[in-house]
């Protein structure tokens, strides 16, 4: 095609859009046959890839002209002015009724807990995800040789603090302690709850990203009889009266003593041999606790010979598992609405 076989076919073109506006065509009709992808003005254009530059600027300007001119009558004429200007209809929404979403099951089994501790007098308290060394580990007591402080274990980042040492993506929760009791003198009764970040394998029980329950609390003449009420108030609270705690000695840097918290099964009700859940035994590991450890009260300016407490914490991602029979982690963090909707 040469350029006096183009101007001529862009002539026929306006010819026609005269014959179409006369005879009264709707504009739906004339954007369809000159504007649309594959109307004549749009092939017309295409056309112009086999011309000069020179000839592409100065055809290309006469088709833009006619293309606006024909936009205009359009718009003009148009008997559909929701496809002329913005509305607040958006077509790409489903139809009524509304599918409802809701929160995530670790969003309201967080919740839970919040409110469940509320009710003992526990306030809720937050804490930064990248945090220093100290708050992490030196000021829960952990040693410099400590497993944890390994880098298998905990995700470094590439930015120091003032010592000169790495920030790192927070193990646990506990770090939010500290912040609150050299910041806050007793007495306190706090929790906290969010992410954590541990360098481990995603498998049916654990992952590299987690949320993590911390409660603890610090005056005078705390015991262990105290922490003991205050787990089993929550427990119950949180699976029904029926469910029973048992304790057993554990170690954790930051307290002493230390105490794994196991709960009765609240699948099987003891039925030994048949649950899968607890394996038969009747029992579920669920939380850490003990007696905060003197040294944590020394490196929040506390004296240890005056203030007394304790400490626990959890991975929600276990309550969110026995609240609603998934036992599989991973159903929780990928999104499969098929299992979601069903929670």
């Amino acid at each position: 095609m040469n350029k006096q076989e183009w101007l001529e076919k862009l002539s026929a073109l306006r010819n026609e859009f005269e014959k179409a506006a006369a005879e009264k065509k709707s504009s739906q009709d004339i954007e369809r046959d000159f504007l649309s992808k594959k109307g004549g003005l749009a092939l017309l254009l295409r056309d112009l890839s086999a011309f000069s530059i020179e000839e592409k600027k100065e055809l290309g300007s006469l088709g833009n002209d006619f293309k606006k001119k024909v936009a205009e009558y359009c718009a003009e004429n148009s008997s559909n002015p929701v496809s002329d200007k913005k509305s607040d209809l958006d077509i790409t929404l489903c139809g009524h009724p509304y599918p409802k979403g809701h929160s995530h099951p670790i969003i309201i089994t967080m919740e839970k807990i919040i409110s469940s501790m509320n009710k003992l007098g526990f306030s809720l308290e937050y804490g930064p995800l990248a945090e220093r060394d100290y708050y992490n580990f030196e000021a829960l007591n952990f040693p410099p040789d400590h497993p944890a402080r390994d880098m298998q274990d905990t995700f470094y980042l590439n930015q120091k603090d003032e010592k000169g040492i790495n920030y790192l993506l927070r193990t646990h929760t506990s770090p939010v302690q500290i912040r609150v009791m050299q910041s806050k003198k007793p007495p306190l009764r706090v929790i906290s709850a969010g992410k954590v970040f541990r360098s481990e394998a995603v498998d049916a029980s654990h992952s590299f990203v987690f949320h993590q329950l911390e409660g603890f609390c610090a005056d005078k003449n705390i015991s262990m009889s105290d922490l003991k009420w205050t787990l089993e108030s929550f427990i119950k609270d949180m699976f029904g009266s029926a469910a029973k705690i048992r304790f057993s000695p554990s170690y954790f840097p930051f307290v002493e003593p230390g105490a794994g918290v196991e709960v009765s099964c609240v699948f099987c009700s003891s039925s030994k041999g048949k649950c899968p859940v607890c394996k038969g035994t009747g029992w579920l590991e669920m939380l850490g606790a003990g007696m905060i450890h003197p040294e944590v009260f020394k490196a929040c300016g506390y004296n240890p010979d005056e203030i007394s407490g304790f400490a626990f914490g959890a991975g929600i991602e276990r309550f969110a598992m026995l609240l609603y029979g998934i036992s599989d982690m991973r159903q929780l963090y990928e999104n499969d609405l098929r299992i979601l909707k069903n929670l």
